[in-house]
This record gives C-alpha cells, structure tokens and sequence, in this order.
C-alpha cells in the first residue's frame, strides 16, 4: 500500500465543486447558444454577429423563442432563417457537450478517485530498472506479448 493510499484527506466533499461544475457547464451552454447563432448568420452570408455586453446573456430567452436577431447592433441584413439557428445551436452544443465529456474523463483519468495509483511510467521502470533487465523479465512482466521461451520447460 502506497503512502498516500494510508493518509486520510481532512477536507471534506462540500458543495463548491458541484457548483463550479455546474456554473461552468451553465457558461459554456450560453456560449455555445450565442456561438451558433453567430455561425447562422455567418453561413447565411449575413456576416459574424457577437451579442455586446449584457446582451450576451439578456438575449437568450428570445433567442431560444425564435428572435434570431434578439441583441445584436446592428442586426446582420440576411438574417439566417430560426431553423437553421436552431440546426447551429444544436451542433455546437452537441460538439461543447462532447469536448466537455471527454476533457471530464480524460481528467477524472488522471486525477479522479479511481485512477491507478503506483504505476510507473515506461520512462521511470527504464531509468530505474534498466533496459536490459527490462528486456530479461520481459516475459513475466507482460506475457501476453512475450510468452515463457521454451528453454525453461521441465520435465
């Protein structure tokens, strides 16, 4: 057992983790809402449109009811039709969604309460052992792709 798996951690689980997760995943939501707005008007030849200040946040709910130019100044002058906004906000938040999924399991991974613990990298077994140890033990280190040499067999 590990020195670290022995110690106990004195801070307890609270609420501030749960509710920075949920303030970021709230953030980058807006974002992605106002992001492919932005990307509608562009296809539809109407320019880049980025909301100004409070507007960022003060434009959704009229945004999400189908005012697709609700907070920008000026408005872009082909404005993309609601459901092709709604087609870009929905494959932006689908692409934020995914990225955020996959950066919260590649870190839960590395950090997380059930990463393997103890493991030596290929780096540190090679300094500290030595290749050509490595390379003797090779078979009861990984059998599976170096099987025992048939030398060894007994009668």
């Amino acid at each position: 057992m590990l020195q670290t798996d022995r110690r106990r951690d004195p801070y307890p689980l609270t609420w501030e983790i749960p509710a920075g997760a949920a303030t970021a995943t709230l953030a980058l939501a807006v974002l992605g809402i106002q992001l492919g707005r932005s990307i509608a008007h562009w296809t539809a030849g109407g320019g880049w449109a980025w909301p100004r200040g409070r507007a960022l946040f003060t434009s959704l709910a009229a945004v999400l009811r189908g005012r697709v130019t609700a907070g920008l100044d000026p408005a872009p002058a082909p404005a993309a039709s609601p459901a092709i906004v709604v087609g870009w906000i929905v494959a932006v938040e689908v692409i934020l969604a995914t990225l955020a999924l996959s950066a919260t399991v590649l870190l839960l991974r590395r950090w997380g309460p059930g990463r393997m613990r103890g493991m030596a990298t290929p780096q540190q077994a090679r300094s500290t052992l030595g290749a050509a140890r490595l390379r003797r033990v090779r078979s009861v280190l990984r059998p599976d792709l170096y099987p025992p040499s048939q030398k060894r067999r007994t009668r």
